[in-house]
């Protein structure tokens, strides 16, 4: 029987073995733990990330809130550093709840994906 860690890195590593971001076309990765949600923008070719943004510092609003904080900002960052098309990696969760708001809140501050 696998735990719930081990069932996220398996999907995790299935995902990443079909996506991979460019230059033109970075890959944008959420991860979240219990108190925080983190977004980077990564170009895998040269092993850098482009932009990210972080909920620290916005733990007074409800985690779905900051989620959405989040989005935006990473958009408004992407954009800043000439990006408008990523892929969108989910890390193995759920696409639900914060990973959700953040991807609408990315769509809303102009990225494609």
């Amino acid at each position: 029987m696998t735990t719930k860690i081990e069932r996220r890195l398996k999907i995790k590593f299935r995902v990443r073995n079909r996506i991979s971001g460019t230059a033109e076309r970075p890959r944008m990765s959420v991860f979240r733990s219990n108190k925080q949600i983190y977004v980077q923008v990564i170009d895998d070719l040269s092993g850098k990330t482009l932009a990210a943004a972080s909920s620290l510092g916005m733990e007074t609003l409800p985690k779905k809130e900051q989620a959405a904080k989040v989005g935006e900002l990473i958009a408004k960052k992407a954009q800043e550093a000439g990006i408008t098309t990523v892929v969108f990696d989910r890390n193995g969760y759920l696409y639900h709840g914060r990973v959700k708001e953040v991807a609408d809140a990315a769509r809303n501050g102009g990225l494609k994906f």
